[in-house]
Order: C-alpha cells, then structure tokens, then sequence
C-alpha cells in the first residue's frame, strides 16, 4: 500500500500544474501533442511513418475506419518519409472539402547543444519544449485534434481533409509534393490550411499583431560561374576569374530587384501604416500609391523583413574559385540564392540577375530544384476564407489587429498553390523576437497561447467547414 501511494504522489508531482488545470479535452489533446513531438521524425534518424501511424492510432480510437484513413510510405530510398491522409465526409456532396496541412518532419537537434532532451516533451516556465513544438507539430496536433473533435458532433456540410506529410524540412523527398502529383483525388480541396501565419509577441510576450498568410516565395539557387585561361601568379592578368565574378556580385548587391506588390502586400502594408511611427506611415503611403517612389523605398527597405516583402532577393550564399595557391583561377564560382515574389519565373529572375551582373562572361544557370518552376500568384483574399478568420480573431483575441501577409520563406504551401489549391498560413500562434528557438537550439512554444491557438483554429475550421 506504501509503495502504491508512493508512486500515486511521485505521478501526481511530475504532472505539472497548468496540466491538472486542464479541462478533460485539452488534457487528451496535450497526451496527443506530447505524443507526436517524442516521435523522432528527423531526417537523420527519425520516421514519420511512425508518428502518422501513431496519428492514425487516434483518429481510429475516434471512430475513423481504415477506409478513412490512407497511410502511405515515402520513397524507394526514403520509406521512412510517408505520411497520412486522414477524410471526414461531409453532409453535402456537392459542397467542396477543405484540407489541413501539417508537416511531420523536424530540423535536426543534437542533445548535447540543448539544455533539455529535444525529443522529450517539457512544460517549463509556461512553455512547451521540444524539437517541432512550434514547427509543425502544434499544427499536426491542433489538427489531428480538430479531426478528432469533428467526429464526435454532427457532420460538418464540407468534407474536411487531413494530410500529415514527410520532406518539408529538407531531405531528398517531399510527400506533400508526391501527393499533389501523384494523388491530387486524396487531398483535393477547395481551399488548404497551413503554417505560414501566426502572429508578433514583444519580448515580454505580449500579442502585438496576428498574421493570415496568402501566398509565399519560391526558393531557387543559381550557380554564376567565370572562366580564364589562369597561369602563373607572378604574372597576373587583367582578365581574373576571381576579380571579374566578385565585380558582378559586388553589383547584384547593389542593385535591388524592382518593388511588385500584390493584393497581400498591399493590405499588409496598409495594415502596418496604422502601427507605424509617423514618417514611416507616410513613406508607406506614399510607396503603395507610387511603387516607383526610391525615397520611399529606402525608409521601408530598412526593415529586412520588409525589404524582402516588397521584391524578389538574391543573394550570393557560397563561393568555389582557384586550383592552387601560386596559380591564377582558372574558375570561380558562386551560389546565389533568390526567394523569388509570387507569379515570377526562374527564367525572369535568371535575366534579371544577369542584368545587375554587369557582365555577360559570367554564366548564370538555375540550379536543379524540386520547386515550381514558378512562384505562384499569392491566394485571393476572399470573404469566403478571410472573412471567418477576421471575424473569429476579433472573438479570440480582441483588440489584436490581423494583418495579411506574405511568407518570405518557404513551406509545403508552394506545391499546392502551384498546382492550383489555394493555400493559407493560418493566425493564432504569437512568436516573440527570438523566434522562439525554431530551427535552433530550445525550441518552445506559449502553454497557454497553444491552447488558445486550438479554440481558434477549431472554430475556425467548423465555421470554414460549415460554409
């Protein structure tokens, strides 16, 4: 009896006290979310096969039928890599399904840089640590969760989709991509929902801002290279291959790719002018009715985050030139990486890039890539997807303006929307200056702001699914 109480009292210890206050639902969903971010699904030595079987698990306990749920593999040379796609029918045929989309694989985290195990799931100082607590598992969760919420009420009039996917971190293979190619039937829908979105904390954590993302830049590497004849070092000749290619990146840099803007842009800088100081409202006012406007330019480009919102970016990432140390370069060869503005092609930024160069000896050839060959135009902003999300926000979080955005980086989202399937990167999440640790060491994620993320996002997908 001793022992019993014992181990009851150490059980009760180790649950920690937002946990026990926890309604019974929200008890089952972080059992859940705990679940999925103790999977290793790293490239290196993880599976997401065993985190989407894992899913599946739930789903099925929930009142799924394996006809409902399709597990799949992922490559001949990656069967780790599969993933799930998980369908609730709904009760109008010809109503149009919506898809949820969450990545299953995390960055690589080493133990020994962390001060906690990355692959054990810790609630500390009202934050969840752990490798993909933020990205993506609060999505795989949160929406795992609301598939098995769905189920126990009435059916929603749509069809609601579930596709937990492998690739989206890095590796040789992308489900997602496999399944827009090879499966569209299994998750075709009319609209997507993803990570991209989220919101601005300050460093105290307080919200400041929410984001809904429509659209986002494509990723493409180019190679520039020039060529000369080298020869001895003591006999340096004007024409170097080192010289002549650091001449034209010294230009590239210098010279920014034109101002575009898309409906998201605009709204998101209109939104930002009535947050701003009031020579950068000004100047933001001034570029949204002139995109041509250079002093404008200059005040909003001062912002990275901004300067990469208003263009397509290049920028040189890596450098390869000589043979020897005595020896004038035969070669040298750079990699420039662009994140290229929805609706523009490789070939459009291949000449642009050639331009700024300033010499036509450099060769510049697109890298192999398993993006699009272009950035699809960004979602429309339509009352049918953003009105609900506007509407809900101010329920959940009021007073917390919600601003359209633009992702500057890259998800899952690019192969969706190239193929058609407008895809958005949904509000809820606050990150704070430090970004919270993703992709770098002591990832974590708000308690309490992940928990407010799920009443959101669930309301959210009822009222989108009811529609």
């Amino acid at each position: 009896m001793r022992t019993f109480i014992a181990a009851l009292l150490a059980a009760t210890i180790a649950v920690p006290a937002s946990a026990q206050a926890l309604r019974p639902d929200q008890q089952a969903f972080r059992a859940l979310y705990k679940e999925l971010v103790e999977t290793n699904t790293t490239v290196s030595t993880g599976s997401c096969n065993l985190a989407a079987e894992r899913m599946a698990t739930r789903l099925k306990a929930a009142g799924y039928t394996d006809a409902d749920i399709k597990l799949f593999p992922g490559s001949a040379e990656r069967p780790q890599d599969g993933g799930m796609v998980a369908t609730l029918k709904g009760g109008d045929p010809k109503a149009k399904a919506i898809l949820l989309l969450s990545h299953l694989d995390v960055v690589e985290a080493k133990r020994a840089d962390w001060e906690r195990d990355p692959f054990t799931f810790m609630e500390e100082g009202g934050f969840f640590y752990g490798r993909g607590v933020s990205d993506d598992k609060a999505h795989g969760a949160i929406f795992t969760d609301a598939m098995i919420r769905l189920k126990q009420g009435k059916a929603p009039k749509r069809t609601v989709k579930l596709a937990l996917t492998c690739g989206e971190e890095g590796g040789p293979y992308n489900s997602a991509k496999w399944l827009v190619e090879e499966h569209r039937d299994w998750i075709d829908a009319e609209f997507a929902l993803n990570e991209g979105g989220g919101g601005k904390a300050d460093a105290t954590g307080k919200p400041i801002s929410l984001a809904f993302q429509a659209g986002e830049k494509v990723y493409q590497d180019f190679t520039l290279e020039t060529r000369n004849p080298g020869g001895h070092s003591s006999r340096p000749r004007p024409d170097n291959a080192i010289n002549e290619l650091a001449a034209g990146l010294v230009n590239l840099a210098k010279n920014d790719f034109p101002v575009i803007l898309s409906d998201t842009t605009r709204a998101y800088f209109a939104e930002m002018a009535k947050l701003s100081d009031a020579p950068t409202a000004a100047a933001i006012r001034t570029l949204l009715a002139n995109p041509a406007d250079a002093a404008a330019e200059a005040i909003l480009s001062k912002d990275p985050g901004w300067h990469s919102t208003l263009r397509t970016t290049c920028v040189a990432t890596m450098l390869d030139a000589g043979h020897a140390r005595n020896a004038l370069p035969q070669r040298a060869q750079a990699n420039v990486n662009c994140r290229m503005f929805p609706g523009e092609s490789v070939e459009k930024v291949r000449g642009q890039i050639a331009q700024r160069l300033g010499d036509p000896t450099i060769t510049v050839t697109p890298r192999a890539s398993e993006n699009p060959e272009k950035a699809a135009p960004p979602p429309p902003l339509s009352d049918m997807v953003y009105g609900p999300a506007v509407a809900l926000a101010t329920k959940h979080f009021p007073g917390i303006p919600l601003i359209p955005t633009m992702a500057t980086g890259a998800t899952d989202g690019r192969y969706l929307n190239a193929a058609g399937m407008p895809t958005y990167g949904m509000p809820g999440r606050f990150g704070m200056p430090d970004g919270n640790g993703v992709h770098g060491l002591n990832e974590r994620i708000s308690v309490a702001g992940v928990i407010k993320e799920r009443d959101y996002l669930f309301d959210l997908i009822t009222a989108y699914a009811a529609k």
